[in-house]
């Protein structure tokens, strides 16, 4: 996580908490030339419209007050999903023992998207169960990694 988004964390925390939510994850990346402030929100029972729009008005308030972020940006306020991204320890934690779908930087004996459950999850290193093998990733060999979502 980069500075700008360990900043938003830190003041968005308190305001997800004033509103009945919590935090899940922070995202600050340029788009097709347009910096994007993706704020990530969620709760029991899952966030409503109502939610995020409380949470966006209230940061944003926050982020034109301290201006702590030198270029123009959009910011959104969104649920991660129900294929929500894993980037956290926490996230792993959370999910240990569920379905993910990892994509993967490079081959790993001819394919780059795995599914398999969560084994474990420390320093960094994901113990995947596939089945029929285990394997160990390291944050450098996992391009994105997702709940698995089945249709």
């Amino acid at each position: 996580m980069g500075k700008t988004e360990q900043l938003v964390s830190r003041l968005a925390q308190p305001i997800c908490e004033t509103y009945g939510c919590f935090l899940y994850d922070v995202e600050f990346k340029c788009e097709g030339g347009n910096w994007f402030l993706r704020v990530f929100i969620d709760k029991d029972g899952g966030v409503s419209l109502d939610d995020c729009e409380l949470v966006s008005k209230a940061l944003d308030e926050k982020l034109d007050e301290l201006d702590p972020i030198s270029q123009a940006y959009f910011l959104e306020v969104s649920s991660p999903g129900i294929d929500r991204k894993l980037t956290q320890p926490w996230h792993y934690e959370t999910y240990l023992g569920e379905l993910v779908d990892v994509k993967l930087y490079k081959r790993l004996d001819g394919q780059r998207h795995l599914t398999g459950a969560i084994a474990g999850y420390e320093d960094g290193i994901l113990v995947l169960d596939l089945g029929e093998k285990t394997v160990s990733l390291t944050s450098k060999e996992i391009a994105r990694v997702n709940l698995h979502v089945i249709e």
